[in-house]
């Protein structure tokens, strides 16, 4: 069964999988003891800690192994802004990064502090001079992820790396997306990243201070990881995830070619072999294996598990998941489509033949959930003051929009539709829509329930 969603944890890699069991019969002791066994497990996270410090282009004494990815995240922000709390305790952030990174940008703002979102285009590049124009005298800490977890995008870390730099303001990159493509380049000030990413096992992070950086690890702390991350660690899975971030860049060269030459093939056949969608993320600026498409007047999780019957693994963005009953934050920040969201992620290794098969399908299964959409139940239209209203109260996405996309011919050219919805995807999809068919969104305005949006017939 092909997996496409590598993104979301990238299959064990062999090296890994070989170096966890070598290392479970030497890794078991107490690195911090003197005797034998102590002495073995400590040469063992030693040297997994230089091939990781090498991997990222830091010094060994800079990285620190955490238990995950989202636990260095936190880490990584809570000890840079309380480092540097004499500064003030404003934070920056992109309007498209992790959640991990949202979540540390809440509880900063309910401590009192605050946080400023930079927007991104419509590909999800932020402008490195946005950043410039969010510093402020009190900002403590700035964040940026080095590539987007949801449709690709490869940020310009360098040139917003600089620009903190010149106002002595620390950024901190999550590198989860990327680090196994290759290091970060720039002058960036902290790092994390997450080892089930890059094929090694789940349960190891990496969190990287550079020297000068001020940092004031927060909660309990002990002797272990420079204080950065409490506790025994798990010398057997830092050893593979070492070991397999070694090995996959041995390997990227030659598979970042042959894994964009695949992805560049689904985003150019997609549009052709199916009606209606668009392909979001930066055509250019983006990981090699990622590619994301949103498909008008399907149903995320339908089309989702039509796919899974034809035995292909992907994920969603899409809002009409059963985890989330909004559209994603990403897809909403970069103002693109989110109905029928599918990110096709491929793995290392991916046979070209499974991609071609998997496009081979997709039409079909894109056609069997618009088929079941395409007669909604109970849609009211009527004429109100010259605008066509079409209530669509208690709907979710994509109703609203194909019942939009129905009554869109009914109306003269320079004439109105009013769509009454109180599905927060809606706020997304309908101007999205717009944007595909050439029609003018003219806005939003309030209703007795739910919001009305308004939509001008153009073509």
């Amino acid at each position: 069964m092909p997996y496409f969603d590598a993104a979301s944890s990238a299959p064990l890699h062999p090296v890994a999988r070989q170096a966890l069991q070598a290392s479970l019969d030497e890794g078991w002791a107490d690195p911090a003891r003197l005797y034998r066994e102590g002495r073995r497990a400590r040469v063992l996270l030693d040297a997994a800690r230089e091939a990781a410090a090498e991997a990222v282009g830091c010094r060994p004494d800079e990285l620190a192994f955490t238990s995950s990815g989202t636990r260095a995240v936190h880490t990584g922000i809570a000890g840079a802004l309380a480092g540097r709390r004499r500064i003030g305790r404003h934070l920056i952030v992109s309007a498209v990064e992790h959640s991990s990174v949202l979540h540390s940008a809440e509880v900063l703002e309910a401590a009192g502090g605050s946080v400023t979102q930079v927007a991104v285009d419509r590909g999800g590049l932020v402008d490195p001079a946005a950043y410039g124009d969010a510093l402020r005298a009190d900002t403590a800490l700035a964040c940026l992820q080095s590539a987007n977890h949801e449709v690709g995008t490869e940020q310009a870390v360098g040139a917003v790396a600089e620009v903190c730099r010149a106002a002595g303001v620390p950024l901190l990159v999550d590198a989860a997306q990327s680090l196994g493509w290759g290091p970060v380049d720039g002058g960036w000030s902290l790092l994390t990243a997450s080892a089930h990413k890059w094929g090694g096992p789940s349960g190891v992070g990496l969190l990287v201070v550079r020297k000068g950086v001020r940092f004031a690890a927060q909660g309990p702390v002990d002797e272990r990881e420079s204080g950065r991350a409490p506790g025994f660690e798990n010398i057997p899975a830092i050893v593979a995830a070492a070991a397999s971030l070694r090995a996959v860049r041995a390997e990227t060269a030659e598979e970042a070619v042959r894994l964009r030459e695949l992805t560049d093939r689904i985003r150019a056949r997609v549009p052709r072999l199916v009606p209606d969608v668009e392909v979001v993320g930066d055509p250019v600026r983006r990981l090699p294996g990622v590619v994301t498409f949103s498909c008008l007047y399907v149903d995320g999780e339908a089309l989702l598990h039509e796919l899974d019957r034809e035995g292909f693994s992907v994920s969603s963005g899409s809002s009409c998941t059963s985890s989330t009953l909004t559209p994603s934050h990403v897809l909403r920040a970069m103002g693109v489509l989110s109905e029928g969201n599918v990110r096709v992620s491929l793995p290392f290794g991916a046979a070209e033949e499974d991609v071609e098969r998997f496009l081979a399908v997709l039409p079909g299964a894109v056609s069997a959930v618009r088929e079941k959409l395409g007669a909604p139940v109970a849609s009211e239209v009527v004429r109100e003051e010259n605008i066509l209203v079409v209530d669509s109260l208690g709907k979710r996405c994509p109703i609203p929009v194909i019942e939009l996309a129905k009554v869109i011919g009914d109306v003269p050219v320079g004439g109105l539709v009013r769509v009454l919805s109180d599905d927060e995807a809606a706020r997304l999809d309908i101007p999205a829509w717009c944007e595909m068919r050439n029609q003018e969104y003219v806005g939003e305005e309030p209703a007795d329930r739910g919001t009305a949006y308004l939509v001008r017939r153009a073509s």
